[in-house]
């Protein structure tokens, strides 16, 4: 299968490092002009130079819908979008008293609100262009339960499939796919890093044995599936969720 973004225009967010680093390399190396956008401006800087020289970067929190719209107008009209930006915010699994109204509202931000406010802000020019692919990174925990135990990054991600679900029936009379790619826990970044230091020995093993593959998968198993998604192979796929996890 040979898959090829020559020249296509494609906004990665979350860039930094992990899954959207994997993911914007991914499309830099077949030719798409990648703009990456996160709020990591070192590993924000790194990603650009590992893309090469057709990438940018942009400074950006998913979470200002202001921002959005004035980065999104600033690259112009966009081919793929990757709603990539995501993850726990530092926070830590604790009972659910314990959780302020900030750290509920932060994690939304990120995994669900900055999902939409991209969608929304590339829909009129992939609408003109009768064509466009958004594929949104959700989590095992949008289709289960975290790991983490933290109750706003299980429910954002739930939401974020629903939103992937919704903006496929709507966008769909443009040619517009949205799609969605559900990773199983993979060490790509250092939360993870942490998560996996965390479980111990006994937890590690017990975490790959549940795991059909045996063992963990890489933040290219990730990009792999987003390639296919952002594809022409899959130009009748849409409102979908994949997980890609090693099998459960």
């Amino acid at each position: 299968m040979n898959i090829d973004f020559q020249d296509k225009v494609v906004v990665v967010t979350g860039a930094a490092h992990g899954f959207g680093r994997a993911i914007a390399q991914n499309f830099a190396d077949r030719g798409a002009v990648v703009h990456a956008c996160d709020v990591n401006a070192g590993g924000l800087e790194e990603t650009v130079r590992l893309c090469g020289p057709r990438s940018r970067g942009h400074m950006l929190d998913v979470g200002r819908r202001d921002d959005v719209q004035t980065v999104v107008a600033q690259i112009g009209d966009i081919d793929i979008l990757v709603n990539n930006a995501g993850g726990v915010r530092g926070q830590v699994g604790r009972p659910i008293e314990e959780i302020s109204e900030t750290d509920w509202r932060d994690i939304f931000d990120v995994n669900l609100t900055g999902a939409f406010f991209m969608a929304q802000a590339v829909a009129p020019g992939m609408k003109r262009k009768q064509a466009g692919r958004i594929i949104n990174i959700s989590s095992g925990a949008g289709l289960g339960i975290s790991l983490t135990g933290i109750q706003a990054y299980a429910s954002a991600k739930a939401g974020q499939i629903g939103l992937t679900r919704q903006l496929a029936h709507e966008l769909g009379p443009w040619n517009i796919t949205v799609n969605n790619v559900a990773p199983g826990f993979v060490r790509s970044n250092p939360s993870t890093e942490k998560q996996w230091d965390a479980m111990g020995e006994e937890g590690q093993a017990r975490l790959i044995q549940n795991i059909a593959l045996k063992r963990l998968g890489t933040a290219d198993d990730i990009a792999a599936m987003v390639m296919f998604f952002a594809s022409d192979f899959a130009g009748w796929v849409s409102g979908q969720v994949i997980s890609v996890d090693g099998g459960k």
